[in-house]
């Protein structure tokens, strides 16, 4: 029979709210529902005690877990894979990932891969998984960053929310970019249509603020950097295609796009004044000259 579990509080998990701190314990093998009852009733003591479910915990208090059976009825299974992730960076804190295009960010139906379902594979021992902190479209390459404490997933979060990360994108395009010098791109953007066919349309909604240089061009296609100001669902993709420069690849919001991989990366972050990197897998015709690189990073801290 399972038994009941009493655990230690580490110190990257002090902070989070005791509900937060179970669900990611317990990995999904237990709905939150169920752990939300077992809270009501008491049946999870903190250092002995009753606590309610977003009451916070700290470093070194006893938790104790009531016995359950991973798999049963109502539980909540999350299907991961054991897939590779590539690490551009990491440190005590943050955890730099390099996504490929087409894979999802996180599950969803019909997705069990995902970075968040290998993420769990991986650091399946870990005493805190570790938690992306902004997403990319399933299509979109480059950058995604992830917290391994609770301490920085909340100052990620912030930092994203406030625009204080600085993002930097690579993006070719279709037609020949007319203008030599900075752009700032801004449209008001909403979502509609009904779920799984949404699209993003300019004229109403939020305001999405970006600014674009042309690093290369010719009269078919045109490499540019984007600085994205505001962080707006498909953004990118919706105000170069607005403006008759879909994203190569991009059969959302392309007309009469060529089937192929979309030619979208996020290459370099700025963060806390720590800037991270991670160059484009595109090669042949779309491989970016390394000067062009090097103009586009330094865009950054402008």
């Amino acid at each position: 029979m399972p038994k009941a579990q009493f655990v230690i509080v580490t110190p990257a998990e002090s902070g989070q709210k005791l509900l937060q701190f179970l669900e990611r314990r317990l990995t999904g093998d237990v709905p939150r529902s169920a752990i939300q009852k077992w809270i009501r009733k008491g049946q999870v003591r903190v250092d002995k005690g009753r606590k309610k479910p977003f009451d916070r915990i700290t470093a070194g208090q006893e938790v104790r877990i009531p016995p359950y059976t991973p798999g049963e009825a109502d539980a909540v299974a999350i299907t991961g894979t054991t897939g590779s992730l590539v690490t551009v960076y990491e440190d005590d804190d943050i955890l730099a990932i390099a996504k490929p295009a087409g894979l999802a960010v996180h599950g969803g139906d019909k997705v069990t891969d995902s970075v968040a379902a290998r993420l769990k594979a991986i650091f399946a021992d870990a005493d805190f998984m570790p938690t992306l902190a902004h997403r990319l479209d399933r299509d979109t390459s480059g950058l995604l960053l992830a917290a391994k404490n609770y301490e920085t997933l909340r100052g990620l979060n912030d930092l994203f929310a406030s625009g204080s990360v600085g993002k930097l994108y690579l993006a070719w395009v279709k037609g020949r970019w007319s203008d030599p010098d900075e752009t700032l791109l801004e449209d008001r953007l909403e979502k509609s249509g009904a779920p799984g066919a949404e699209r993003v349309r300019p004229g109403s909604g939020k305001t999405a603020l970006a600014r674009v240089t042309c690093l290369v061009s010719d009269r078919q296609n045109s490499l540019l950097a984007v600085r994205l100001i505001t962080g707006r669902t498909h953004q990118i993709r919706v105000q170069l295609a607005s403006r008759n420069h879909p994203v190569i690849g991009d059969g959302k919001y392309g007309r009469d796009q060529a089937r192929g991989p979309m030619r979208l990366h996020c290459y370099a972050m700025l963060v806390r004044e720590k800037a991270l990197s991670l160059p484009p897998p595109w090669t042949n015709k779309w491989e970016i000259p390394p000067d062009a690189l090097k103009q586009a990073l330094g865009l950054l801290y402008e």
